[in-house]
């Protein structure tokens, strides 16, 4: 998928997400300039350890998207399995095949 392709796709999801909101989610660009950046916040759900909790994160989507993963990182501190302490999400549908060491 060429650069071109990739910033469409990414601006027709933001637009949907904008047109059609995720309860407890939102999304926006990190600088209008570029698409490959995204601002996310999270709301912690009701009846969870999250509860009552922002949580922001940025997203970088790489210009070979959907192709190749993005990579998030929380900038709010949180705690979970997959994220590690500097924020970085660790899932492997997140990451290149054959980056997990752990096979998962």
């Amino acid at each position: 998928m060429s650069e071109l392709q990739s910033a469409l796709l990414l601006k027709k999801q933001l637009t949907e997400l904008h047109k059609n909101p995720v309860e407890g989610f939102s999304a926006g660009l990190i600088d209008d300039n570029d698409i490959y950046k995204w601002e996310v916040l999270i709301i912690g759900p009701p009846d969870t350890l999250y509860e009552g909790g922002f949580f922001k994160a940025h997203v970088n989507f790489p210009k070979e998207y959907p192709l190749r993963p993005p990579k998030m990182k929380f900038v709010t501190e949180i705690w979970h399995p997959n994220i590690d302490k500097s924020g970085d999400v660790c899932i492997s549908i997140l990451h290149e095949p054959g980056d997990d060491k752990w096979g998962l």
